[in-house]
């Protein structure tokens, strides 16, 4: 009998922040500080307005492109946050997520062969939607020493005639780094002097501790060179609703509305009714749940520092990053044994790109009274090691 199944797709592997995340949730008295959701509601006045959606019988197809409204409090929180225009008919699309948006992105702009530039460690979907676009992906390695922010230095030795895209990933899953405007600017002039386009991945921005998030969008001759990428799972706590969008010029945006309707038609109406409502009232909930993420990263830098634990200190997303390299295991070898003897699961760094090695993405979108109890188990694993030594 023939293979009924593509090539392509059974060598991409499977993600490998699941792998831990299910073993935990097999286990008795186990936390779990694996993954990326928060652990607040939904703030609800978003979910009233999604549940009135759904009373008023809202429940039909929108514009493949989204809700008008929606796409218009879109172009004007981005007009506020980052500070560039957007046109909501021309150049605005709503997506089942970011990740759709991810994906469909890199399909329209990638031909057979061309290359995209992804620093690593980041989040697990560039590569595999890199190559079901038929696009080649060009690991950029990040360095502990820099605090994993990108550099011209990192990117000059990757790039070819056939580069296209670079991805920027920040604030960043899995390390919390961010690009300040000073990192940013030379980073733009790369692009534009090797002619490039950027994908550039926001979902975070909202979840930023210094000063306000930057997008290289908003750099001169930028804005007509990016694709900017958010939603409303992490910073509006709205992951199970399925919402996100991006921002570009019309001639792309077009592009990946026609793959939408052919693949997806649109986004869920009642989660497009509700999202309205959170860019217009939600803003003190947002502060709110920013400021109680922050108040974690404290305490875990506090304790990572009070038990001799090495870790830069990251000022962005909810992931901290430490290094584990003084143990002399691999970080797989360190969340499992992490895993079975103290019921803790963290994901290795090497899920994120072989750059991870030695490292741990901790998230801290948990109860402090978790992260408490996770981190005395942290402490006295990491006693044990040191005694084993």
């Amino acid at each position: 009998m023939r293979n009924p199944l593509s090539k392509k797709i059974t060598e991409i592997q499977p993600s490998g922040i699941r792998k831990f995340f299910d073993i935990v949730n097999e286990m008795k008295d186990a936390i779990s500080l694996g993954v990326g959701e928060p652990d607040f509601d939904t703030p609800w006045r978003i979910r009233e307005e999604g549940i009135f959606a759904l009373e008023k019988g809202r429940t039909f197809y929108t514009s493949n492109a989204g809700l008008k409204e929606l796409r218009e409090e879109i172009c004007k929180y981005l007009e506020r946050t980052i500070h560039v225009s957007y046109d909501p008919t021309k150049e605005t699309m709503v997506t089942v997520g970011g990740s759709e948006a991810i994906d469909v992105g890199l399909r329209c702009m990638l031909d057979s062969g061309d290359e995209v530039l992804i620093p690593q460690p980041s989040y697990v979907s560039y590569i595999p939607c890199t190559i079901m676009a038929g696009g080649v992906p060009v690991s950029v390695p990040l360095q502990y020493e820099n605090e994993f922010k990108l550099t011209v230095a990192d990117l000059e030795s990757k790039i070819t005639p056939k580069t296209k895209v670079l991805v920027m990933p920040f604030p960043n899953n899995p390390t919390g780094s961010i690009m300040t405007k000073e990192d940013l600017e030379p980073i733009a002039e790369f692009v534009k002097k090797h002619d490039l386009y950027v994908l550039s991945d926001e979902i975070y921005s909202e979840l930023s501790y210094q000063g306000e998030h930057v997008s290289i969008a908003s750099f001169p001759e930028m804005r007509d060179r990016t694709i900017v990428i958010n939603g409303f799972s992490k910073g509006f706590a709205m992951t199970g609703w399925r919402l996100g969008y991006c921002c570009g010029p019309k001639i792309i945006i077009e592009q990946m509305i026609k793959l939408h309707q052919f693949a997806i038609m649109c986004a869920p109406t009642n989660s497009q009714y509700a999202a309205v409502e959170g860019l217009r009232h939600c803003q003190q909930e947002v502060e709110e749940m920013r400021k109680s993420y922050n108040q974690r990263r404290r305490f875990l830098m506090s304790e990572f520092k009070r038990m001799g634990l090495e870790c830069f200190e990251p000022f962005g997303a909810f992931y901290v990053f430490p290094n584990i390299s003084e143990f002399g295991m691999t970080s797989e070898e360190f969340a499992t044994r992490f895993l079975m003897e103290e019921k803790v699961a963290v994901v290795p760094g090497t899920a994120f790109g072989e750059c991870g090695e030695g490292f741990l993405r901790i998230s801290y979108a948990y109860s402090l009274e978790d992260l408490k109890v996770a981190l005395g188990r942290l402490e006295h694993f990491i006693q044990k090691l040191r005694s084993e030594k």
